[in-house]
């Protein structure tokens, strides 16, 4: 008996002293430990990496970036179902215990001495997954679960349960680049996390203990395993009801990817819009859950796909089918796998579907397509398909589809409007499109090319492209600005001027049918497009001061060609610049700086950027209060419009320079209001005089009313103005037109600057996409005209002389002037009567 209560008694001593040595452990190493030990603080104001949206102006997504997928919710958003599901399958004691284990760590611990060494799995709370998620690396080491310990009891600490709970949920891998459970339920399921099920709930819980094997897409017999004892130990902890265990077992596991629904067809724009945010707000603004808010309206962008694309597969189909886009031999008896691998690497592109011929008749081919549906093409659907034979001529009308399709042909079909199945083929054309509002240069729509995935190459923004005779305008209104009218007579005959650079030492323009009209009054030879009255009227008002002039329209002097050869539109543009350049006859007479970004709003909604462009304005009591007269833009107008962004709090960023641009031409951010809606108007530069930019315009809104875009006119509108533009061996193909609220420039070319074939005038490749786009947007709007300006009259003028007309005169019509021009010329009509050799005053040659 005395040595059993020795015996007890040295137990007791020994293990009262274990314990003293445990915690003089403890406390040495948390001495040693707690300098290197992070402040848990942080974690109250933590931001979790939430990738940047990209909005429509009406509020539509156009493109998410980031590397992760995180939707952050706060607790009050998690239902119970999801949050008994997690705890039951992680740590069901988590509100009891202090935020570590201490029967768990004794569990581990007996493993590891039970197992010789072996660092197993378990004992961790949810407390000190998310202190080692935080602030420590996944290391198995003693050293790092002794911190991870200290950091867990310090959390619990200074942190709420609710705290520690919803810092887990939103920051856990849980498979597939999603973190945290509202970005798991939308990846796997495609809903919020209020209207996930017990069954779901239970799999999201699942998934937190090894994301990357066990979820619910890469191992679904192991999932469904897991979920069941999830369900098990909701049922055991009474988290949910017999009756909800029974419900939740017998519900399939029907997860499947849930990309976030892209509802704006803008991959250009998103683009743009990357590189800019990029640039202004540094390599965080990808992961610090900013929304950009652009100007663009997602029904004006469709519109501007849809007609750009179909616009160039027209021109496509005019010349003809140019062949399968491979071609695979099969045998006899293929079966879908060979079909499948000769399909392998094609997607669809643009609506375009690839296929397989895989028989084929007189009347009709079977094409199996990559999404293993099978469909039939009959004569009618592939008619447009004459064989291409160089850039103008195409073979006849095929009278067989076997003479157009061989049996393992990979081909492309779509649907037409009626659902129809056509054969098609990828345009190697390409096009641009870009839509401004004149009053302040919002971005409402643009289009880069005909598929982004295909080529990245932004072709609004980034194209130097010849103008061709949509360039004119602004020589007319620097004529106009130098005492010519629209009635002033120029003589369009053959040119020679000298050029060393040309065979025979002569440069010779033409016009484009080379037909010549002898003397005509300005306003027909705009309609008309006359290229060699466009050369005398620079000639005639000098080649340097029309250059600087039209730097007045934004463009830079560098781009603009310092001889005669600027009247043919030789300059290298973009069709940005070109829609801003045209924005200034459009709005009366101002430049504004395109740009297409309006707020940028933080994680929490606050603006922390909101846009203040310069506006036109001509109504606004600053516009008419301003007495500057009409001038040149600011110098860093062209060549850097608008400011860089600065955030809110900010003291402000320099201006930007054409150098940090990141490729984006001349759309830019406009200066910061920081939200302040007593900032008064910022006033665009006024750079052409009112009554200059209407008699422009009303010489454009004849071209197309009757002239080379009279096909606009069958838009039955009487507001719309616009000029047509073609380049040497058709390389560019143009159409710029406008009313007062909206102008659009259309680019159609090749890439490589080849030629789109004889007869491809801007009139018939790029007006048609123009009238698709501006047809569609502006249908049932009130017509957007400029009132006439004071100080512009109308007189009745001789139709041959361009002078005011007679009493006797037959041959009139009506032409407007400026009030200062009626007198001289009335002087000139008369002096002309007393002496009819007198040679006119504008007949230049």
């Amino acid at each position: 008996m005395q040595i059993l209560k020795r015996l007890l008694r040295w137990i007791l001593v020994l293990a009262f002293t274990g314990l003293l040595l445990g915690v003089a452990a403890i406390g040495v190493a948390y001495w040693l430990i707690s300098p290197r030990l992070p402040s848990v603080a942080v974690l109250k104001d933590y931001h979790m990496q939430v990738p940047l949206r990209v909005l429509s102006a009406d509020g539509k997504l156009i493109a998410s970036f980031g590397e992760t997928r995180r939707i952050p919710v706060a607790m009050g958003q998690v239902p119970d179902r999801l949050k008994h599901a997690v705890l039951a399958a992680e740590d069901a004691s988590f509100y009891q215990h202090p935020g570590v284990d201490w029967h768990g760590i004794a569990r581990a611990s007996w493993h590891v001495l039970a197992s010789g060494g072996d660092k197993g799995s378990g004992g961790s709370t949810i407390t000190q997954q998310v202190a080692r998620n935080f602030f420590l690396s996944p290391e198995k080491l003693y050293s790092r679960k002794l911190t991870e310990i200290f950091i867990a009891l310090r959390m619990e600490s200074e942190l709420s349960k609710d705290q520690i709970l919803e810092l887990y949920l939103n920051k856990m891998f849980l498979g597939h680049r999603s973190y945290g459970v509202a970005a798991a339920a939308s990846y796997y399921y495609g809903k919020t996390l209020d209207q996930l099920t017990v069954a779901e709930c239970a799999t999201l819980a699942s998934t937190f203990q090894l994301p990357s094997l066990v979820n619910p897409l890469n191992s679904p017999k192991r999932m469904t395993a897991r979920r069941n004892w999830v369900l098990g130990q909701m049922l055991e902890n009474r988290f949910i009801s017999k009756a909800e265990y029974d419900q939740a077992i017998e519900e399939p596991l029907d997860a499947s990817p849930h990309e976030p629904a892209i509802e704006v067809d803008a991959p250009y724009l998103a683009e743009m819009v990357r590189l800019q945010v990029l640039d202004r707000l540094g390599n965080d603004a990808l992961t610090e859950g900013y929304v950009v808010k652009t100007t663009v309206n997602s029904m004006r962008q469709q519109a501007a796909v849809d007609s750009v694309r179909a616009g160039l597969v027209e021109y496509d189909h005019r010349h003809g089918w140019r062949g399968p886009e491979a071609h695979q031999e099969l045998a006899a008896e293929a079966g879908t796998d060979e079909l499948e691998r000769a399909l392998a690497g094609y997607t669809d592109i643009s609506g375009m579907q690839p296929g397989i011929v895989t028989q084929v008749s007189p009347t009709e081919a079977s094409v199996y397509l990559a999404n293993r549906d099978e469909v039939k093409l009959d004569l009618a659907s592939v008619e447009w398909a004459r064989p291409r034979i160089d850039d103008t001529r195409v073979g006849a009308t095929p009278k067989s589809v076997a003479t157009v399709l061989k049996r393992g042909d990979i081909i492309r079909v779509t649907r037409d409007e009626k659902g129809e199945w056509l054969l098609t083929q990828i345009p190697g054309v390409q096009g641009a499109l870009v839509s401004l509002d004149p009053e302040d240069g919002s971005l409402q729509a643009l289009v880069g090319g005909f598929n982004f995935l295909r080529s990245k190459f932004n072709r609004a923004v980034m194209a130097a492209r010849q103008p061709g005779s949509s360039f004119k305008p602004f020589i007319y209104s620097a004529a106009f600005e130098r005492g010519f009218t629209p009635a002033s007579i120029v003589n369009d005959a053959p040119l020679a001027l000298p050029d060393p650079s040309r065979p025979g030492g002569l440069w010779t323009p033409s016009n484009d049918d080379d037909k010549f009209d002898g003397p005509i009054r300005l306003r027909e030879a705009l309609v008309q497009s006359k290229n060699l009255v466009s050369v005398r009227l620079l000639d005639a008002i000098g080649v340097r001061f029309a250059r600087d002039y039209a730097t007045r329209f934004g463009f830079s002097l560098d781009s603009l060609p310092g001889n005669l050869s600027m009247a043919l539109g030789t300059a290298s543009v973009s069709p940005m610049s070109m829609a801003r350049g045209f924005s200034v006859f459009a709005n009366g007479g101002y430049l504004v700086t395109p740009y297409f970004i309006s707020e940028i709003d933080d994680r929490d909604g606050k603006p922390v950027y909101q846009a203040n462009p310069a506006r036109a304005c001509r109504t606004c009591a600053e516009r008419l209060l301003d007495t500057r007269p009409p001038g040149p833009p600011p110098a860093n107008a062209s060549a850097a419009p608008g400011n860089t962004v600065a955030t809110a709090g900010s003291a402000g960023s320099a201006p930007a320079t054409s150098g940090s641009l990141a490729g984006v031409g001349d759309a830019v951010l406009p200066a910061d209001a920081h939200g302040d809606s007593a900032h008064p108007p910022v006033l665009a530069p006024q750079v052409i005089e009112v009554r200059n930019d209407y008699l422009v315009t009303s010489l454009m809104q004849d071209v197309v009313k009757r002239g080379t875009g009279a096909a606009a006119a069958k838009l039955g509108r009487t507001d719309l103005a616009g000029k047509t533009g073609s380049t040497n061996d058709h390389r560019d193909a143009w159409f710029v037109g406008f009313n007062s609220n909206l102008v659009t420039s259309v680019w159609v070319g090749f890439d490589d600057f080849g030629s789109l074939g004889k007869g491809e005038f801007g009139a018939k490749a790029a007006l048609p996409i123009w009238m698709s786009y501006m047809g569609t947007v502006l249908k049932d709007q009130a017509a957007g005209i400029l009132p006439m300006p004071p100080g512009i009259t109308t007189v009745q003028i001789d139709r041959s002389s361009g002078l005011p007309a007679g009493a006797d005169d037959t041959n009139v019509m009506s032409e407007y002037f400026k009030v200062e021009d009626v007198d001289r010329l009335r002087n000139q009509a008369n002096q002309q009567q007393e002496d009819q050799d007198q040679q006119h005053a504008y007949d230049i040659f």
